[in-house]
């Protein structure tokens, strides 16, 4: 008698990512989420100018209070490792060298969305509550916003708000550095 099963999809690990990743082009742009390889959009003009200046801009407004990190990996557990576009870090002496970044190192967590707003909103959003990211923001050039994500409880956050051009805004961790959001565009 022949054992009758069915097929499962496997989740793909970290690890086994780590193993894949040669054998992708790295203008696929892909991230492991939740053991599944997903393909992000291709990045724009506007995404890539906004993630230079933003890089730019925080290196003033934040040097020698955090590791300002682009696009680099983040290991959230063993299924997820996604890459998002800006992160502030705890300071650490060797900047990361022997490991990739997990959650309790991020100090504020940045995505910035055009064509990946729907995305970032809803995958991301809860990927990164569930695992306890206390400061997500996206910067939505769709409409030039910034909409922040403050206590997360389960997969989603208790404190939403959408900030405009004429407004202000302190990260989390940083209470004592007051920026204005029309400075983030």
């Amino acid at each position: 008698m022949v054992a009758v099963t069915s097929p499962h999809r496997h989740q793909v690990t970290v690890n086994e990512w780590h193993k894949m990743e040669s054998i992708f082009q790295p203008e696929e742009h892909l991230q492991l989420i939740n053991g599944e390889i997903t393909t992000m959009s291709p990045i724009g003009f506007p995404h890539a100018g906004s993630l230079k200046y933003l890089n730019n801009f925080f290196a003033i407004k934040f040097a020698g209070k955090a590791i300002i990190s682009v696009q680099d990996p983040l290991v959230l557990n063993k299924f997820s490792e996604p890459e998002p576009d800006l992160m502030l870090l705890k300071p650490e002496a060797n900047f990361y060298k022997h490991r990739h970044p997990t959650v309790s190192d991020v100090l504020l967590l940045v995505e910035i969305s055009d064509s990946s707003l729907y995305f970032d909103r809803q995958q991301k959003l809860k990927l990164y509550a569930q695992h306890a990211i206390s400061d997500y923001w996206i910067v939505n050039l769709q409409n030039n916003s910034l909409e922040v994500y403050r206590q997360p409880k389960n997969a989603s956050y208790e404190l939403q708000q959408t900030l405009r051009a004429d407004e202000e805004i302190q990260p989390l961790y940083f209470p004592e550095i007051t920026l204005k959001i029309a400075d983030i565009f």
